[in-house]
């Protein structure tokens, strides 16, 4: 006996096509589900402080010892091994591990304190010291990774393992775009930096819909690959094709309601878009000569960390929701004070320019600026210790960031180490071992620094989930606190 029609309809059906054959009622709301930008956008939980962030990635793990947390007692005890007390068992990598003897080694710079809020700062750091007022320090932040992929996985995703959403892309299918013609999350990285390799999955979206994916701008003609359209198609050209694809597309979608379908129509369109706004946005030479003098020399070549900060602010003004500048080459195992003064006159009198042009312009309450590292470096020398030169580790115990308007609380400094720089301690001066399950209020782990950035955004992590593979993830995974001294 044959089946009837409608039997027939509904043979060898997916789960999605009974729900779209269903009424229609169930059937919208099932569709509206599974549309990333229809039905997953969030309302925010309350008013943000932050409409958009700018996160200066120094990838690497600058030393705190020589750039904001000044020691005294490792200039007197240099060459001196460190005591075992402070180590207290932690471990070590295998880069040091091995050495015969690890040396306490300080610093060779000079600090000295800055503004009304007395902020303590290296002599390498001039610029960042005349805005020390703007600044939010975190000199209590702790990791849990050693080694350089996982930490600065965890600082971008809330996982040491590789395959989570990044914050840029949590927070593009959180908010969503302000402006329909540029990607809501734009990747900028300095070239020509060598040193830890960085992998597109640092911006990636994991499993959330392709659409959140940050989109990489480059130095030189074609800021964004195969934007461009192929000699001999036209503009109406490719409008005409992208038309005729997206018919093809919507017939698919149609067929097996995936949800990457509509995606790949919407990043089409995108693309179609960001052939106008991309050029106008990367072409500098609108800017007077007072920006690029308040950038410093560096921002007049494309490609540097000065050029790129620059960008971020145009990519800002222009309503891209997360920027994210990635300069590598801050892992000075050996001659730490040459490498880390390079790096210095690479980034700092860009960080505090963009500091003052953010303000200048009104921007800077209204948006979050993040400056650090994946981890901080140790107290002792790895490698030989000389009169002129010293290497430091990979330390996760302890380290320093920095925050910038979007509701950051200026000219303060949260949480402090002990006098060897290996350990956080408290308001007393006892050592602290905080974790992700044991949260101290004067330290900041990675989870509560995530967790702090998206309530300036106007969102509770908690609120901020996805359902994956039957279980409901999130940026802080299940852990993160707010940390309410760092808010304005």
């Amino acid at each position: 006996m044959n089946a009837s029609p409608d039997i027939d309809d509904f043979l060898g059906m997916t789960r999605r096509h009974f729900f779209k054959k269903s009424a229609a009622g169930i059937g919208g709301a099932a569709l509206a589900s599974m549309l990333p930008g229809r039905g997953d956008l969030l309302a925010p939980d309350f008013p943000a402080k932050a409409k958009r962030v700018i996160f200066l990635c120094q990838s690497g793990g600058p030393s705190h010892l020589d750039l904001f947390d000044d020691k005294p007692l490792l200039r007197e005890m240099n060459g001196q091994q460190l005591p075992e007390h402070v180590r207290a068992g932690q471990r070590l990598t295998g880069m040091s591990a091995n050495q015969s003897s690890i040396p306490l080694a300080g610093s060779q710079f000079k600090f000295a304190r800055h503004g009304q809020s007395g902020a303590e700062l290296s002599e390498l750091l001039p610029h960042t010291a005349s805005v020390a007022d703007e600044i939010c320090f975190i000199k209590s932040m702790y990791t849990e990774a050693i080694n350089h992929d996982p930490a600065i996985t965890f600082l971008q995703t809330g996982s040491q393992l590789s395959g989570r959403p990044s914050m840029g892309a949590w927070l593009s299918y959180g908010l969503g775009s302000l402006n329909n013609n540029l990607p809501s999350f734009i990747v900028l990285v300095s070239a020509g930096q060598g040193g830890q390799p960085l992998y597109s999955r640092l911006w990636g979206s994991g499993f959330l819909d392709s659409r959140f994916q940050g989109v990489r701008f480059r130095s030189g003609k074609e800021p964004v690959l195969y934007l461009t359209n192929p000699e001999g198609v036209s503009a109406a050209g490719r409008r005409g094709m992208l038309d005729k694809l997206a018919t093809l597309n919507r017939h698919q979608f149609d067929k097996e309601l995936d949800p990457e379908i509509e995606s790949r129509i919407a990043q089409y369109e995108m693309a179609f878009r960001m052939q106008t706004s991309v050029p106008e946005v990367t072409d500098l030479s609108d800017e007077p000569d007072s920006t690029f003098e308040l950038y410093g020399k560096d921002s007049r070549k494309p490609g540097t960390f000065a050029a790129n900060c620059l960008q971020a602010r145009r990519l800002a003004e222009r309503g891209v929701r997360f920027i994210q500048l990635y300069h590598q080459g801050w892992d000075q195992h050996g001659n730490l004070p040459g490498g880390i003064r390079g790096q210095c006159a690479e980034t700092d009198q860009a960080s505090a320019a963009l500091i003052k042009d953010l303000k200048q312009r009104g921007m800077l309450d209204e948006t979050l600026v993040i400056w650090g590292g994946e981890f901080g470096r140790t107290s002792y020398s790895q490698g030989a210790l000389t009169k002129t030169t010293y290497g430091r580790d990979h330390h996760p115990r302890c380290y320093t960031m920095w925050m910038a308007g979007g509701g950051a609380k200026p000219g303060v400094t949260h949480g402090k180490t002990d006098d060897y720089g290996y350990n956080i301690v408290d308001a007393a001066g006892n050592v602290i071992h905080p974790t992700k399950h044991h949260v101290h209020p004067d330290a900041v782990h990675i989870h509560d620094l995530q967790a702090t950035i998206l309530h300036l955004m106007g969102i509770d992590h908690r609120h901020l989930n996805f359902k994956y593979q039957g279980r409901r993830f999130r940026l802080t995974d299940v852990h993160g606190h707010v940390v309410k001294p760092l808010l304005a």
